[in-house]
């Protein structure tokens, strides 16, 4: 079976139609969302009918949790807030409606599913290292982790005697005698110098992570939101993948 994992599309309809084409064609039989429908883009209606229409596992990300008046923007940017301010001033009160029915966090099989890290998975707190990804390992008991909020596609892998490594790879062959700390990338606003949409892939027949990047219109969607009005920031990170 070849399941999908999708994070962090930001209201990017180029982006995430896409990513659900590329895994139609990938033989994706189920796909988990794991957070930040809204939030930078400008198609927040049309992102969260499609995440509904196509995941099976739908979690919260930090822009949905403020989205929803859950939480404040005092944590964000200026261009952040200023994105947060258009979605709330825009998104349909069913779209408000419907985030509110995702979870915080999920397991499914071997893996727990959060979109940021497994020990408090409402305090959106960042994994960068392997420090960090020690003590994350202690906060879930299956095999595989699947997180989301950097932007940062990566693995953790933690060895039999709990030492961790840190790995940038397109694909890992999974151990039985190892667990793993997975960060899924993202789709609507990568973050590593590749301006591709991120997910992953997990094969289940072949115990294999495999990591997707997909290349779409992004003029179209710059051009949507300067339309729209929201930040140049936002609008020209796109181009560049940071």
């Amino acid at each position: 079976m070849r399941i999908a994992i999708i994070s962090d599309v930001h209201a990017n309809l180029e982006a995430l139609e896409q990513v659900l084409r590329d895994s139609e064609k990938q033989g994706v039989e189920i796909i988990h969302f794991i957070g930040d429908a809204v939030g930078y883009g400008c198609n927040p209606d049309e992102c969260v009918k499609l995440l509904v229409k196509h995941c099976d596992i739908k979690l919260l990300g930090n822009h949905d949790y403020v989205a929803l008046g859950l939480e404040s923007t005092e944590a964000f940017n200026k261009a952040a807030q200023e994105a947060l301010s258009w979605t709330q001033n825009t998104i349909s009160e069913k779209t408000l409606e419907i985030l509110a029915d995702f979870e915080l966090e999920a397991d499914y099989l071997d893996y727990h599913l959060v979109h940021a890290t497994p020990d408090h998975p409402d305090r959106w707190q960042y994994l960068f290292d392997t420090i960090e990804a020690r003590e994350q390992f202690r906060h879930f008991t299956q095999s595989i982790c699947l997180i989301g909020h950097s932007h940062f596609p990566s693995i953790f892998v933690q060895n039999g005697d709990g030492a961790v490594t840190m790995h940038m790879k397109s694909a890992m062959q999974c151990q039985p005698d190892r667990r793993y700390i997975v960060n899924v990338g993202s789709v609507g606003q990568p973050r590593d110098k590749d301006n591709r949409a991120c997910y992953v892939i997990i094969d289940t027949d072949a115990n294999k992570i495999l990591f997707r990047r997909v290349a779409y219109d992004i003029d179209a969607t710059q051009a949507k939101m300067r339309k729209a009005r929201l930040p140049e920031f936002l609008i020209e990170r796109l181009a560049a993948g940071v």
